[in-house]
């Protein structure tokens, strides 16, 4: 059976495949007209992008570091004898004799000078005689009193007579009191004459010479000796605020001396002030220390190392990394989107090259170091090579 519609004419074949063509090249238009937008936007993200991280600023940051268990704290200190006086002279006359010069050991009561003293001498010798005088004319009113009272008993005299009698006696015996006071006065006067030395120990400075004249009462600038017991020395420091509840008697210390390189000399905290000096807020603080061989010397220099215990731990940073504004202390540091996250913190004390941070810190907190001082929250940058993120 054959089949009646008739074969396709060769132009309808021809329209119909233009027009696949033309869908087809169509399509391939559209779909180059997408990529070509999309790669643009692309690669402007990119740009923006690429453009972005090369405009952020470059830093390095470091991570806060634990404070140590036990704080090493050094101070100057001001060393000074156990005990320590200048001889002056209580009499007047002129120097005799000398018997120790400068670093010469001497014992409690050892004589160190003599002083010729003519003028109280002669006063001792006049009291010593008025004294006598007085003993005579008692000695003379009691005989005679005593014989006014056996007269008085036959009713020889009057009873007015009597008691005038008694009364010279009493008048005579407190003039003979009066006189001794004077002379055991002068005795005591002539016997700082002999200059002695109030405790064992060195005689570190001598200020006279024989024949100089000596006043009683000088200046303080005009002391004859001066005489310091050193087996045991004394070391003054000044301990600031932030340190002073830590230091407490009993505490161990090291001093050392620059003329003794490499020894450390261990030394106790005997007293404090228990009172911060207004002027400098420190405590005063006296140590003290033996000194059996005399090594170490009154008003020398010691550096004193205290071991401070920790009583909580704390960070420090770096004063590099803190920002000053407005808002008080704040330190920038960088997250894992390598954007910055200003931080306020509390400072503690400060080290130098290093604060301690109370609170607002994180162990694990990236900080930036030199931070400029147009950094602000949330500012993109870029960690510097050598620093990597953690």
């Amino acid at each position: 059976m054959t089949d009646p519609s008739p074969p396709p004419s060769p132009t309808s074949l021809s329209n119909s495949r233009l027009r696949q063509y033309a869908w087809i090249a169509l399509a391939i238009a559209i779909v180059l007209a997408v990529w070509g937008i999309v790669s643009r936007v692309r690669a402007r993200s990119v740009l923006s992008n690429v453009t972005a991280v090369a405009a952020a600023p470059t830093v390095a940051t470091v991570r806060p570091t634990s404070a140590p268990a036990a704080e090493a704290l050094v101070l100057p200190g001001s060393v000074q004898a156990y005990y320590e006086a200048p001889i002056y002279a209580r009499t007047n006359g002129y120097l005799k004799a000398w018997h120790t010069d400068i670093g010469t050991p001497v014992r409690k009561g050892q004589l160190l000078a003599e002083i010729d003293t003519p003028e109280v001498d002669q006063q001792l010798s006049q009291a010593q005689a008025d004294l006598a005088t007085a003993q005579a004319n008692y000695e003379l009113a009691r005989t005679t009193d005593e014989r006014w009272r056996g007269l008085l008993a036959s009713q020889a005299v009057s009873k007015q007579d009597v008691d005038q009698r008694a009364s010279d006696a009493v008048a005579k015996k407190a003039a003979v009191q009066s006189a001794a006071a004077n002379v055991a006065r002068l005795r005591d006067l002539e016997s700082f004459k002999r200059v002695s030395a109030p405790f064992a120990g060195v005689v570190t400075q001598r200020n006279t010479d024989i024949g100089a004249l000596i006043n009683a009462g000088q200046s303080p600038g005009t002391a004859l000796f001066r005489v310091a017991d050193t087996h045991r020395l004394r070391i003054y420091v000044s301990v600031p605020q932030p340190y002073a509840a830590a230091v407490q008697p009993g505490l161990s210390a090291a001093l050392v001396f620059a003329e003794h390189p490499g020894k450390r000399y261990p030394a106790k905290v005997a007293f404090t002030a228990q009172a911060l000096d207004p002027n400098s807020r420190t405590l005063q603080v006296e140590l003290q220390v033996e000194n059996p061989r005399g090594e170490l010397f009154p008003g020398a220099y010691a550096e004193v190392h205290f071991d401070l215990a920790v009583e909580a731990p704390t960070m420090r940073v770096p004063v590099n990394t803190v920002l000053f504004r407005s808002q008080g202390l704040l330190v920038a540091a960088v997250g894992s989107d390598q954007r910055v996250h200003l931080k306020r913190i509390t400072q503690g004390r400060d080290f130098g090259s290093s604060i301690e941070v109370l609170a607002g810190l994180d162990a694990s907190d990236d900080i930036v170091l030199n931070p400029p001082d147009s950094i602000t929250d949330g500012m993109l940058v870029r960690v510097v090579a050598g620093q990597p993120r953690r």
